[in-house]
């Protein structure tokens, strides 16, 4: 889903955000570096295979996901990081990595971490390395329905 796309999405939902432009930047802290945001309301999207089935799991930039603790939070048999091969053809508009969190739009279920909660607004990629959007929680709570988890642990 390309920038536009989930623009006119947040739109349509009556959805107040900000566009954050950025110099390029691929990993998660060093994106929240560039748009001088902390890494803990910096939401990064990890595709994750549940039982042969692909999710997203959301968590503060700062932190990893633990699957161990995943797999216990969903009461699944196997939980793993996604290969790229696995999931590249599900966002053919966005740059691989920089996913929106938006897993009902992509027919995923989105499990988000318990630490990000904490947070009034979040950003994320939206789509691209080089743009975010930042929102309230409380939307993307609203819109996206995630399975709040505990899952995250600190880098």
């Amino acid at each position: 889903m390309p920038v536009q796309a989930l623009k006119n999405f947040l739109d349509q939902n009556g959805v107040k955000y900000a566009v954050i432009s950025h110099s390029p930047a691929f990993t998660a802290q060093e994106i929240a570096a560039k748009a001088h945001i902390s890494g803990k309301e910096l939401a990064k999207t990890v595709i994750v295979k549940v039982d042969d089935r692909l999710a997203m799991a959301v968590l503060p930039a700062s932190y990893k996901v633990d699957l161990r603790e995943l797999r216990q939070a969903i009461g699944f048999g196997r939980v793993e990081i996604a290969k790229e091969e696995e999931f590249r053809s599900r966002f053919p508009e966005c740059d691989l990595g920089a996913m929106p969190p938006f897993g009902n739009l992509y027919g995923m279920d989105v499990y988000v971490a318990d630490s990000l909660v904490e947070d009034e607004e979040i950003a994320f990629n939206a789509g691209s390395f080089t743009e975010l959007i930042q929102l309230a929680y409380s939307d993307f709570e609203r819109l996206v329905r995630p399975k709040v988890l505990h899952f995250a642990a600190r880098v």
